[in-house]
């Protein structure tokens, strides 16, 4: 009926009489057309509004930089566009074949225009009414993804004209294996720029290795990426690289029995959603000092850095940080009041934007550093999401007892001996303000007479730490603090002796490589080379060492801290992980509970932990960084140590001498002193003790001294007496 109609309507247009005048309307309206098409043609890229295509022959597309551990792992990128560009004869067939045909199966047969599929898709959207379907080919759409600037993405005719424009030029002037060779390394790949670089995302490898289904993955990625991604959507993104296996099958680049043997491949991801994930707080510490170094090219140029940091052992801090402030929230340590983190993220909507400095849970940092500065792990905070604030770098907080180490340091420098006694008794000092300072041992517990300063050290005694800095002065104690690394400002006043100095804690741990390798501290570091892309070493960084301390002094400033773990206030954390090496130490926690560290060592290794809410408020009752931190830091140490051979004891100075001394009176011992009371312990030559202990002389005359040098037990000494409640941090 349709057709009668029409056939009825040009029968009377083309009447003998109106013939020619309808022919010469028709003429003339597509002359018109045509005049319109050509003005369009010739005007669209007037004003240089289409590109310069000359540009390619020096372009290389923007690179991300590469970053690597230690063991030259990849870890992540960084640039504006992650991208690695790779030739095309190094790119398997069958990637290059996946990509043509689902994308331009006509690729090596037109010169930059399908006009099959301008057609049909000409035809598909007249009848839609709206635009539904597209007919780029790879060379237009190459000059879409490097031209953005001039070819947006608009759906408008002036655009597809531009384009269409630019995509002849390509063809004149390129062969088409170089098209497909910036096309494939220029194409978004959703985040992903070029197919090396998602195949790295993706399947953690390079293209060079993928599978036949991998590479087909890949190419079923370009008509929209985020719909087909296969990590959040899997089952659509193996629908679609189903029918791009399919047409590779009926394009002639796979078998029959090829094809359906890729099609049953499993979506084989790689573990690791990104690799980005890795050490973000790491991460990001150093990408701001590359930044300040290369500026715009860090992004830009593909460069290759090389860091410090150890994948493993990273991994091991992060578990044992998150696994220990979890068991304090859930009461495994007493009663914890506050918001955890989990009812945290329970309570979180998912859209928040805004930046974090301060967050409301309980925080921990920390950093791990071989003694040569090199850092090997980093913990900045909980969830880098969340807060990108790294308290490992950034944080400057009060702490505690672990900032003793200057304190006996200084005293070891200007000829104290360990064995020295000092009272631990009150104190009451007054203030510039008028008022009194009546400091007191973490408890408050009745004070312990007079003790030896490595006893003193050991259960972390305020009072003793408080009157031994009152003698060596205040700016002896604030000297010692700069020469191993402290930057922040130390206040002239006593409370300092216990810490209430804000500090760097990167810089408190590195400040522990001076006992660790009896005298030279090293500054941290964790860039050890930046090459350029064709491997040019660009930079490279001379690790800093600098000797604080001389090696006797420091043998014995590092058998004190050993103390704090053979009976001191770290001692119960070392005994219930089962650590068995040679370690030393130091516990912290502030007024008010609310900070808590531990930081300790073998000969080669320091890490130190800080946990603590970033507005400062009591953690819980009782919070001792012996009780709270040195259970993480055990297990941090345990777990690094069963991947790598045992730590070796610290070697005995030449020179310094054994003796047995009686740990009650800091003397030498007497064949009537106590089992229990006798230890072995080292002396610098001038520094060994000459008397006998007063209160074991026996019935008769005083006893016969100690041969000069006996065996050292091999626990590293008897146990002194019973220890006190705790009552240091």
């Amino acid at each position: 009926m349709a057709l009668t109609r029409v056939g009825s309507y040009l029968r009377q247009w083309f009447t003998p009489d109106r013939s020619r005048r309808t022919v010469t309307y028709l003429l003339l309206a597509l002359g018109f057309l045509l005049g319109l098409a050509l003005g369009s043609w010739t005007r669209v890229c007037a004003g240089r509004a289409c590109p310069s295509i000359a540009i390619l022959d020096e372009y290389r597309p923007q690179m991300a930089s590469k970053v690597y551990a230690m063991d030259d792992r990849l870890i992540t990128e960084l640039g504006y566009e992650r991208r690695t560009v790779i030739p095309l004869q190094e790119m398997p067939p069958y990637l290059r074949q996946a990509f043509i045909a689902i994308e331009d199966k006509h690729f090596y047969h037109h010169h930059g225009i399908d006009y099959t599929r301008v057609f049909g898709a000409t035809w598909a959207n007249l009848i839609a009414r709206r635009f539904v379907q597209g007919f780029s080919t790879i060379t237009m759409q190459l000059a879409r993804n490097v031209f953005q600037d001039r070819i947006t993405r608009e759906k408008t005719l002036v655009r597809k004209l531009r384009e269409v424009r630019v995509a002849l030029e390509l063809e004149k002037t390129y062969s088409k294996d170089r098209i497909l060779e910036l096309y494939l390394n220029q194409i978004d790949l959703h985040g992903a720029f070029g197919v090396e670089s998602a195949a790295q995302r993706y399947f953690g490898k390079s293209a060079r290795d993928l599978s036949i289904p991998e590479a087909a993955t890949l190419a079923a990625l370009p008509k929209a990426p985020g719909r087909y991604n296969p990590r959040r959507y899997p089952a659509r993104a193996v629908q679609r690289r189903n029918l791009v296996l399919d047409l590779m099958r009926e394009q002639g680049y796979l078998t029959a029995a090829q094809a359906e043997e890729a099609k049953a491949y499993p979506l084989a991801l790689s573990a690791r959603a990104d690799y980005g994930d890795v050490a973000p707080y790491f991460i990001e510490w150093i990408r701001e000092q590359l930044d300040a170094r290369f500026g715009r090219d860090l992004y830009e140029k593909g460069y290759r850095i090389y860091t410090t940091l150890d994948l493993d052992m990273q991994q091991s801090a992060e578990r044992t940080l998150e696994s220990q402030l979890e068991a304090i929230e859930s009461g495994a340590y007493g009663r914890f009041s506050h918001k955890t983190y989990a009812q945290y993220l329970a309570a979180s909507t998912g859209n928040e934007t805004e930046e974090q400095t301060s967050t409301p849970y309980l925080q921990g940092a920390m950093v791990a550093m071989d003694t040569s500065g090199a850092v090997r792990a980093m913990v900045g905070g909980r969830d880098f999401d969340d807060s990108k604030f790294n308290r490992a770098t950034q944080a400057e907080r009060q702490p505690g007892s672990t900032f003793k180490l200057f304190v006996y340091s200084a005293a070891i420098r200007s000829g104290h001996s360990p064995e020295e006694l000092l009272p631990d008794s009150a104190i009451s000092l007054p203030m510039s303000d008028g008022t009194i300072w009546e400091p007191h041992n973490f408890e408050q517990e009745e004070t312990q007479g007079l003790i030896t300063l490595r006893r003193a050290l050991a259960l972390s005694i305020n009072l003793v730490a408080i009157r031994l800095g009152m003698e060596l002065g205040v700016d002896a104690v604030v000297d010692e603090a700069r020469r191993y690394g402290i930057s922040t400002q130390v206040p002239s006043v006593p409370s300092m002796f216990i810490g209430s100095a804000s500090v760097i804690p990167l810089e408190m741990v590195s400040a522990y490589t001076a006992p660790a390798t009896l005298g030279v501290r090293a500054a941290p570091f964790a860039v050890t080379r930046v090459e350029d892309a064709d491997g040019k070493v660009l930079w490279q960084q001379q690790p800093r060492r600098e000797r604080v301390m001389s090696t006797d002094e420091a043998y014995t400033l590092n058998d004190m801290l050993r103390d704090v773990l053979r009976y001191g206030t770290g001692a119960g954390a070392v005994k219930r992980s089962g650590l068995a090496l040679p370690v030393a130490g130091k516990s912290g926690t502030t007024n008010d509970y609310t900070d808590v560290w531990f930081i300790g060592y073998t000969h080669e290794l320091v890490a130190g932990f800080w946990m603590g809410f970033d507005t400062p408020q009591t953690i819980k009752s009782n919070a001792q960084g012996g009780l709270l931190v040195a259970p993480a830091w055990a297990s941090f140490m345990k777990e690094v140590y069963e991947r790598r051979p045992p730590a070796s004891d610290w070697e005995r100075p030449t020179g310094m001498v054994q003796r047995e001394i009686d740990v009650t009176t800091g003397k030498l011992a007497t064949p009537y002193c106590p089992p229990a009371a006798r230890r072995w312990e080292v002396f610098a030559p001038d520094a060994v003790p000459t008397e006998f202990c007063p209160l074991h002389t026996g019935p008769n005359a005083a006893p016969a001294p100690p041969a000069a040098t006996p065996p050292p037990p091999s626990d590293g000494g008897v146990k002194p007496p019973k220890r006190p409640p705790h009552v240091g941090g």
